[in-house]
């Protein structure tokens, strides 16, 4: 398991903030090579090169450490270091203050090398660098280790993973490759990706990443549902009525039209990120922590999914989309969904999950809403205020809060609703929280593929979704309009109603504000 949050050692804190070199707590012994392949990339930028920074600030990473950028752009590794350095912070609790030694020291072991994805020449000359860096202090009896981060399309992974398998294995230790979805765009396609990379690695050194399964709430689903008596008796279908699992975006594709376009909001979000999330609120209790005994208990839940309704499932796109440039304006590509799965078994036969994602809608949010029923015997006649609720904000702000009814001060007996919060701001504002890609990255040095998506999980995911999603490619359901910085369509407030979810008017629940 995740820690609940990663701090740096104090002595290492005292040294960031007096702008003195790092000491090092590294997981790990011997030398350590990252290879970002796609690091002219947005997501090598933005979030790759930041997280192993992050790590390395922190104390993770050993000192014998050689991070190579890889890509076709032509750029020096000097031009690379000024793209990222914008991305770097020393001190994320003041993101204003930066310590330019610990900069410059992470930034000295980045280079930059220029090559093609197709052809051979590119991956030998890596070969070449790695291998001297882990020989250069003629050290044969240190361990070392590779690791292969694909910030690329997943078009061209066949024929790196194959350049990789050729030219760049690790002879002294592990070598291990993280690939990012999307995972193909349906089973066919994603069985044949699936096939292609398990030809050249084994499952133990492919590391499929689902940035959702770092997040800091959804790693702590685990400890919360299973570490928590009285959660136990009642996470089922005697007491939950119904559960939702939101997305929200109040802004478009803004530049990813021509991307987004190709997948849309299903492939995007649901079938991958919401599903994840689904799995971990709805599975049976693992046998231990262990990454497959998790695992295992993930699939099972995928195995008991019903095929989806396509009465229960509402689609859309927002007004203004196709004026994209990049989109064309017959687009049928859906980006807002809600649909309804049902799991059948026997914690919960007849309880729906909503699972809904969108963008340009009303807010900025990731949460799971789980609603229990009705409290029998209404004395107090509370009924019309709604029912109780377990809230677990994902982002931004992350709170979990049980929604309750309760007595409004005074002297009258006036029920009202309110709330038990634990918001992370407020409880836990000393600490850092871990961006996600951070700790899958330590997670895939440590070798623990907990948060990591198995072949089969990820087939059986496919398996649900790949119907729907061929019949909407054919334009056979329903692409309903719904105007930017609203809810979404109407008939999805409609489905919630008719799966039996019981909005609460005039409730709001506010984050604190320190």
């Amino acid at each position: 398991m995740g820690t609940t949050a990663v701090m740096a050692p104090p002595a290492l804190q005292k040294n960031l903030e007096s702008d003195q070199p790092r000491q090092v707590t590294s997981v790990i012994t011997g030398y350590l090579s990252i290879v970002v392949l796609g690091a002219s990339g947005d997501l090598a930028k933005k979030k790759t090169f930041p997280a192993i920074f992050n790590l390395y600030t922190q104390g993770f990473l050993p000192d014998e450490l050689k991070i190579i950028g890889y890509s076709r752009s032509k750029m020096t590794t000097e031009e690379l270091h000024t793209t990222i350095r914008g991305y770097l912070k020393a001190d994320r609790q003041d993101p204003t203050k930066k310590s330019e030694d610990v900069i410059h020291q992470f930034l000295s072991k980045v280079t930059y090398m220029q090559g093609a994805y197709d052809t051979d020449e590119g991956y030998i000359r890596m070969n070449e660098e790695v291998s001297r860096f882990e020989l250069e202090k003629d050290d044969k009896d240190s361990s070392t280790h590779r690791l292969y981060y694909f910030a690329l399309p997943p078009s061209v992974y066949p024929e790196v993973s194959e350049k990789v398998r050729k030219h760049c294995m690790n002879p002294r230790g592990w070598t291990r490759v993280i690939v990012e979805k999307p995972f193909g765009k349906d089973l066919e396609s994603s069985e044949a990706l699936s096939s292609e990379l398990g030809a050249l690695f084994t499952e133990e050194q492919l590391y499929r990443i689902d940035h959702y399964l770092g997040k800091e709430m959804v790693q702590n689903l685990l400890i919360m549902r299973f570490a928590n008596r009285f959660f136990q008796p009642i996470w089922n279908r005697d007491n939950i009525a119904h559960v939702q699992i939101v997305f929200k975006e109040d802004f478009g594709t803004e530049g990813r039209g021509g991307y987004f376009d190709e997948y849309g909001i299903i492939r995007d979000i649901i079938q991958n990120h919401l599903v994840q999330v689904l799995c971990l609120v709805a599975m049976e209790k693992p046998v231990s922590l262990s990454p497959e005994h998790i695992r295992d208990e993930k699939v099972k839940v995928l195995q008991c999914v019903e095929p989806i309704n396509e009465e229960q499932v509402v689609i859309g796109q927002y007004e203004g989309y196709t004026d994209d440039p990049t989109v064309a304006k017959s687009s049928n590509t859906p980006t807002f969904a809600s649909l309804a799965l049902r799991i059948n078994n026997e914690r919960w036969d007849g309880v729906p999950f909503i699972v809904k994602a969108g963008k340009a809608l009303d807010a900025k949010k990731v949460e799971i809403r789980v609603q229990f029923r009705d409290t029998p015997g209404d004395i107090f006649n509370c009924k019309k205020l709604g029912r109780n609720e377990f809230v677990m904000r994902l982002q931004p702000k992350e709170a979990m809060y049980m929604k309750l009814t309760v007595k409004e001060p005074g002297l009258d007996m006036k029920a009202i609703q309110s709330e038990l919060d634990m918001s992370y701001n407020q409880r836990y504002e000393e600490v850092v929280i871990p961006e996600a890609y951070e700790r899958l990255i330590l997670d895939t040095i440590r070798g623990d593929q907990q948060h990591f998506v198995r072949r089969d999980e990820l087939r059986v995911a496919w398996e649900i979704f790949t119907p729907l999603l061929h019949r909407i490619d054919a334009g056979k359901i329903p692409l309903l309009p719904y105007k930017q910085g609203s809810r979404g369509p109407r008939e999805a407030d409609e489905l919630n109603a008719q799966t039996g979810y019981v909005r609460s008017e005039g409730y709001i629940w506010k984050s604190p504000t320190n």
